[in-house]
């Protein structure tokens, strides 16, 4: 596979290759992985957005949910925390990884609803709701759909 990074004004952004987008597009649900304060794993069922232009995963959650608590906590020196979506089907699998925030913004908040609507299902309103971004810097996939 090529380079799968571009080079943008404020950094590198991943872009999937042709397999890996049609795959992450598919209705699917994956596993999110956030680590507690413990350093342990707490790993869930999530349904999750790709957005190939801005390289990220949007997976929306309720505020006080511990996905939430845990994408908030800070590391020694203020590192933001990392977490990882991997979606399986059959032999198809691919994970995306990097630091992920929690982001209570409206406008983030409209987008994120509006790109699982189009992938899963419309959502009910909910005014706890939050953003869980995760701006990925690996990608991890199936030997077919690394390629």
């Amino acid at each position: 596979m090529g380079n799968p990074y571009a080079l943008v004004e404020w950094g590198f952004v991943v872009h999937l290759n042709p397999e890996q987008r049609v795959f992450v597009t598919e209705r699917h649900l994956a596993t999110l992985t956030t680590l507690r304060d413990d350093g342990s794993p707490h790993v869930v069922p999530v349904a999750f957005t790709w957005d190939d232009d801005a390289g990220v995963v949007r997976i929306t959650t309720n505020r006080g949910s511990v996905k939430a608590r845990n994408a908030a906590r800070r590391g020694h020196g203020a590192v933001a925390p990392r977490a990882s979506v991997c979606q399986v089907e059959g032999g198809r699998w691919i994970t995306l990884e990097g630091p992920v925030e929690v982001v209570p913004d409206l406008e983030e908040i409209v987008d994120a609803v509006a790109r699982y609507a189009r992938r899963y299902r419309p959502l009910e309103p909910n005014p706890d709701r939050v953003v869980l971004r995760i701006a990925v810097d690996k990608v991890m996939s199936s030997a077919y759909m690394a390629g």
